[in-house]
């Protein structure tokens, strides 16, 4: 993004200076079922993980597969967990209401996490199948649903946010022939302009300094990173540097590896190939990403960009075989091509 006061990694700096606890919702209806029953599900009894896969499964019709993945598992793990889950509300007598406005708060966190991967299922279409659009249309109503109940909700703002600035870009994936098309090659006149306004409008708001207002959280990290994607003009106009440095807070704030991975692609367009590569051998050293196809196909992009041909395409060949989408096999697939021809021949 550019370097006016307007920069939301700026704004993200001085609002998290302030800090302090969101005014509660106004005590007016729920508008929509599906939303109460979101809250409703996330019951401070059970675990944080456990209430967003039993909202995910029971209300928004998710596989236990899907779900799986999401929370990058195995299915009979998650099966188990979404059981516990069911028999806790059971025994301990959880009712299936609506709480009253002063506890809405504390279930705000768990009903984010819903609405995001429900977005994210939709968006990074899981298991070969086409990218379902309404499962991401279903997450950005209920998410505009959300930030008009909880106004005093930043995060709201920045999921909400955070959404509509990959929703923006959605139809630009993937080619005619249904072949993945990276970000650095799509074509960013097809993006869509309002939702990249919104997204940004929503975003500067969720930063602005206020009183009481909490400190940026990782919804609202993540929709600043999405900006800066979608606000440059072309790709060699991304401010990867202040990308990395989000990741980097991000990272802080979600100690997740999959972030710690996104934060090594960020430092390798930032400072090169090599210093991503450093990232990407502690993250394998600890084995946090095994079986994750996207740790050996990070692994190859940067050994590819080095000029370690071979060794690229050794990474390429174990990303291969982890990989379930079509269109992601496709992709690796090519770049092996292109690394090691002879194997085509």
């Amino acid at each position: 993004m550019g370097s006016g006061r307007g920069h939301p990694a700026r704004k993200l700096a001085q609002a998290a200076r302030t800090a302090g606890t969101p005014p509660p919702p106004e005590p007016d209806a729920f508008g929509d079922d599906r939303l109460r029953l979101m809250f409703t599900c996330c019951h401070p009894a059970l675990r944080l993980d456990a209430r967003v896969a039993l909202t995910l499964r029971t209300l928004a019709g998710l596989t236990t597969g899907e779900i799986a993945r999401a929370f990058l598992v195995e299915e009979a793990a998650m099966s188990k967990r979404i059981t516990r889950a069911k028999r806790r509300i059971r025994d301990a007598g959880i009712p299936y209401r609506v709480p009253p406005p002063d506890l809405l708060p504390e279930r705000t966190t768990a009903v984010l996490g819903v609405l995001y991967l429900l977005f994210n299922e939709g968006y990074n279409a899981a298991g070969g199948q086409p990218r379902r659009r309404a499962l991401c249309g279903e997450a950005i109503g209920l998410a505009r649903l959300l930030v008009s109940l909880l106004p005093g909700e930043p995060e709201a703002r920045g999921l909400l946010a955070l959404m509509l600035l990959h929703d923006a870009r959605a139809g630009t994936r993937t080619d005619a022939r249904g072949a993945l098309v990276t970000l650095e090659h799509q074509d960013r006149s097809r993006w869509d302009a309002a939702e990249i306004a919104e997204g940004v409008a929503l975003l500067e708001d969720a930063l602005r300094p206020a009183p009481g207002r909490p400190p940026p959280g990782p919804y609202q990290v993540q929709a600043a990173i999405a900006a800066c994607h979608a606000t440059a003009p072309d790709a060699a106009a991304t401010d990867w540097p202040q990308i990395a440095v989000l990741y980097g807070r991000l990272a802080e704030l979600v100690p997740s590896p999959v972030v710690r991975l996104n934060r090594a692609v960020a430092v390798a367009m930032a400072d090169g190939p090599a210093a991503g590569l450093e990232l990407v051998r502690d993250l394998e050293r600890s084995g946090a990403l095994d079986g994750y196809h996207l740790l050996p196909a990070t692994r190859a992009d940067l050994l590819r960009r080095m000029g370690r041909d071979g060794e690229a395409a050794a990474a390429y060949r174990a990303a291969l075989a982890l990989v379930a989408d079509d269109a992601e096999r496709r992709y690796l697939a090519r770049r092996l091509a292109e690394t090691a021809p002879h194997d085509f021949r």
